[in-house]
């Protein structure tokens, strides 16, 4: 790797996490559902999403996917159907009380963290992003370009890690102050639920960006 490009490649992973996208929201409006460590489980999940996204560019799937309308069209009508389901469930089960062995929305840590892998997974315009960008900070010089990129997305990946975790903690304080009733946690659950579905009806109208 140039030592160059990865760091002003980090300098732009920063500048683009730093500012609050639908991941940010949906580990947020998970922190305020479940609670801190399910919102940190989410957190594990979606990164690990996002790097198979990662590892799909350097495969050169990526550039199907951002090359293939049908293809971005599908992959994105299912990520934007799951996040609508996962914000419906948030909702109906909003009253069930907290107890995590009888409650479905206190969900296991297996469970939270495959479905932030399939939110994380099934963005297409994170993979578009990808297709895009890491190509233009690999060397083609040094070749190995799918090693390069691949280690481009880990530095994605551990700046992202940090700043979701930063968010993930903060949403879960926040979460002990205004959870004081169970009227109140009813109504962020319900909340939570709502910007799920917002996030997934964004996900479905939104059109292609484009690879240039």
């Amino acid at each position: 790797m140039d030592p160059s490009r990865t760091l002003t490649f980090a300098g732009v992973a920063l500048l683009v996490i730093l500012f609050p996208g639908p991941s940010v929201l949906f580990i947020v409006s998970r922190s305020l559902s479940l609670g801190r460590r399910p919102a940190l489980v989410t957190v594990a999940g979606n990164q690990l999403g996002e790097f198979t996204q990662v590892v799909a560019v350097a495969l050169g799937i990526g550039a199907v996917i951002a090359a293939s309308a049908t293809a971005f069209t599908v992959i994105k009508l299912i990520g934007a159907a799951y996040l609508v389901y996962l914000g419906v469930q948030t909702i109906r089960s909003r009253r069930v009380p907290t107890d995590p062995r009888a409650t479905p929305v206190a969900l296991r840590r297996r469970r939270v963290f495959w479905q932030a892998f399939v939110v994380g997974v099934s963005n297409p315009k994170t993979t578009v992003f990808f297709a895009a960008v890491l190509p233009q900070f690999a060397d083609p010089r040094l070749g190995h370009i799918p090693i390069q990129l691949l280690v481009l997305g880990l530095v994605w990946a551990a700046i992202a890690l940090v700043s979701d975790t930063a968010w993930a903690l903060a949403a879960g304080t926040a979460r002990g102050w205004l959870t004081g009733s169970k009227a109140r946690l009813s109504r962020i659950r319900g909340g939570s639920g709502a910007v799920m579905i917002g996030l997934g009806v964004a996900l479905a109208v939104s059109g292609r960006p484009t690879s240039s």
